[in-house]
């Protein structure tokens, strides 16, 4: 592991979307991030504009990534694990802006893969799509941001540029173009926090999170309310960020979690997007810290997945306690342990 982790070292280094461009062919990799307070509902569905602002964790991309190899081309082609597909009409729309502003005829040939279950609620939208921004920001010059190329994919990609800790700021313009990620801190500013990611389901979700956004947009009266008082959480949770308040950041992200979750309940019909073993784990990290002192804080996802915080000087007894529960019977299929990430790397 530790010999991976050097020749990971070696064969990437992070991007620099300063300087870094004009390639013909290029391979990337792209973490995934964690909203810990959620983006649930846009205000425009063809830019992919929230109703509210949201922050996320960057992960560290020791096991979860987006690897994506993209070539300029004749025709453009995808591959996505292995499957030829047609490009979706996010991917066209990407294309089509990153042709509009080089002002060249855009054909790549892209060959993407992910290490972890897709629409299983474990954002892999947001790191496949700004692993596809990614490359096609580094073969073609464009205006736009990566930030703004990455969004028109998934709304939550454009997080996926930034590592550390990022806030994806909801913005007013009709355009879209102050609706973007920025850095709330770097990586190494939380070195000792830990995540924890239990598995749950590796199955697609049933209610994809586009079409769960769009039925509470219409129906829930809660999402009203949230998009009126998610400023204030914001601000709590930024400041226990930068003073690396684990407390403060555990239940600033375990009430925005349940809030989400109890919007999609609001919605009618109601998603239910959390199964009875993520209640049974929302109700061990309760218990927990009810012993312990609040060391241990979950969120959920579009899914039933549980990402769970917690710094390194307790992550073992934690993840002891945890496989002791639930791995004998199968209730969680595997735990993934990982840090606080940069953002995307490139292949050198």
């Amino acid at each position: 592991y530790n010999e991976y982790k050097s020749y990971l070292s070696m064969s990437f280094r992070e991007v620099d979307f300063e300087t870094d461009g004009g390639f013909d062919n290029v391979t990337v990799r792209t973490p995934v991030n964690i909203a810990v307070i959620k983006y649930w509902g846009k205000r425009d569905e063809t830019l992919n504009l929230p109703l509210n602002s949201s922050v996320s964790v960057t992960l560290s991309m020791d096991s979860m990534f987006t690897e994506t190899t993209a070539t300029k081309s004749n025709e453009t082609v995808f591959c996505i694990n292995g499957n030829i597909e047609a490009p979706s009409k996010r991917f066209q729309r990407l294309i089509k802006r990153v042709g509009e502003e080089s002002e060249v005829n855009v054909n790549v040939s892209v060959n993407t893969f992910n290490t972890f279950p897709t629409a299983a609620g474990l954002a892999s939208s947001a790191s496949g799509f700004a692993a596809s921004a990614t490359v096609m920001k580094l073969l073609y010059k464009t205006r736009s941001s990566i930030s703004e190329l990455a969004r028109l994919g998934s709304g939550s990609a454009c997080r996926s540029t930034y590592g550390g800790f990022v806030r994806w700021n909801a913005g007013v313009k009709e355009d879209g173009s102050d609706s973007v990620a920025i850095q709330i801190a770097p990586a190494s500013h939380w070195p000792h926090l830990r995540v924890l990611v239990c598995v749950v389901c590796k199955d697609m979700k049933s209610v994809p999170s586009t079409i769960g956004m769009q039925r509470s947009v219409e129906t829930s009266n809660l999402l009203k309310y949230r998009v009126q008082t998610v400023e204030s959480k914001i601000d709590k949770l930024t400041r226990a960020i930068r003073e690396r308040d684990f407390k403060a950041f555990a239940e600033v992200t375990m009430r925005d979690s349940n809030e989400m979750h109890a919007i999609c309940l609001d919605s009618y019909p109601p998603i239910s997007y959390l199964s009875a073993v993520s209640h049974r784990i929302i109700n061990f990290v309760h218990d927990y810290n009810s012993t312990h002192g609040v060391t241990l804080a979950y969120t959920f996802d579009a899914g039933p997945n549980a990402v769970l915080f917690c710094e390194r000087e307790n992550v073992e007894q934690i993840k002891s306690e945890l496989s002791e529960r639930f791995l004998p019977g199968g209730e969680v299929h595997e735990i993934i342990e990982c840090g606080v990430g940069t953002g995307p790397l490139l292949k050198q």
